[in-house]
């Protein structure tokens, strides 16, 4: 695990900053990546939705997360990557968090989307 907190860059300009980069969990597919953003404008005062978030998860997963994974061996079988409006630990629920999830395959150095 992994983390940091400078800003990260993303089209809708809103503030987002890594939370941490967990890669000891297995997901559904095999090795699994996830990076965990703080992003408090998505919460209900923010009025950031989801397909604001959904544009900046795609971006971040292009600028952000391909290069970190590329000089990961052996490479994940998927990155999933998640903003939150507050700080939850991994794997805890909180019903007054809001939260936003979205899994991506890489496949020739491009993010692919996959519905879950």
């Amino acid at each position: 695990m992994t983390t940091a907190s400078d800003p990260v860059a993303v089209p809708s300009g809103q503030p987002v900053t890594l939370l941490e980069v967990i890669s000891n969990q297995p997901g559904p597919a095999g090795l699994t990546y996830r990076f965990r953003f703080l992003a408090p404008r998505i919460g209900a005062e923010g009025g950031i939705d989801h397909d604001i978030v959904f544009e900046d998860m795609v971006a971040l997963c292009e600028s952000y997360v391909l290069p970190r994974v590329a000089r990961s061996m052996p490479a994940p079988s998927q990155v999933i990557i998640s903003f939150s409006d507050r700080p939850v630990p991994f794997g805890s629920a909180d019903p007054e968090a809001t939260q936003f999830f979205e899994a991506f395959t890489i496949r020739d150095g491009h993010c692919i989307w996959e519905a879950f």
